[in-house]
């Protein structure tokens, strides 16, 4: 196993209940912001740090992500006949990912700034992390009204600390994660959560402050603020 991710996988297999109307007929991966698929946005994110492999996990209305992605150099990970969640779809993939950490990013999220993955990479340190989040603060989460998911402890000189949970930093759906852990998990569809509160007990979980801005585009009024923030960056 090499200690470097050099794989990428895109979850798009939810069903997007929250954009209400929006997703019952086309998957919410492909729900545009500023002319262009949600999946699109992600995967030129993951396309642009050259990976050996891009993987789209997919479950609801495949077809309709099946055929936006042909002719593209990506692999896809089919759950069927039931979704697996984060951990279980993860899981899945992994034949197509490898055996080495991975990056995986959700679809749902606009980026503006630095790329995510390429934040994630540089600051990646497997001597002593199994995981590391990219997390940011609420006053730079548009569309999140969460009260956090972790803090962070003794940020280095990359700007990595150890993670912990409780209200502060919102997870911003971009991480790097060693994968050989799953296999120890029973049940066939769960969250990655269960994951890190393993490396979490073992000190090995960590975050990374994103230092720009991102957009949670979840519910259909996402979409409008995730436009108005790429229109701002690109004044």
């Amino acid at each position: 196993m090499r200690h470097s991710p050099r794989s990428v996988i895109l979850f798009a297999a939810g069903f997007g209940t929250r954009m209400g109307a929006l997703t019952q007929s086309r998957p919410k991966p492909l729900i545009e912001v500023a002319g262009r698929a949600l999946l699109d946005h992600a995967l030129s994110l993951a396309q642009a740090i050259t990976p050996t492999r891009v993987v789209v996990n997919t479950h609801y209305l495949s077809a309709q992500i099946h055929s936006h992605l042909t002719g593209q150099d990506v692999l896809i990970s089919e759950e069927t006949p039931d979704i697996l969640e984060t951990g279980g779809g993860l899981r899945q993939a992994l034949p197509l990912l490898g055996p080495d950490p991975v990056f995986t990013l959700n679809t749902d999220y606009v980026w503006s700034g630095p790329n995510p993955l390429a934040c994630l990479s540089a600051a990646w340190d497997p001597d002593k992390m199994d995981a590391l989040l990219l997390c940011l603060p609420k006053s730079r989460a548009l569309g999140h009204s969460g009260a956090g998911d972790f803090l962070l402890d003794g940020a280095g000189h990359d700007g990595a600390g150890q993670a912990t949970r409780g209200p502060g930093l919102i997870y911003a759906g971009a991480q790097i994660i060693r994968t050989d852990g799953l296999a120890a998990i029973p049940e066939a569809a769960f969250s990655l959560n269960r994951l890190w509160d393993d490396m979490l007990q073992k000190g090995r979980l960590y975050g990374l402050e994103y230092p720009g801005q991102w957009c949670d585009v979840g519910r259909p009024e996402g979409i409008a603020l995730a436009e108005t923030m790429l229109a701002s960056a690109n004044v």
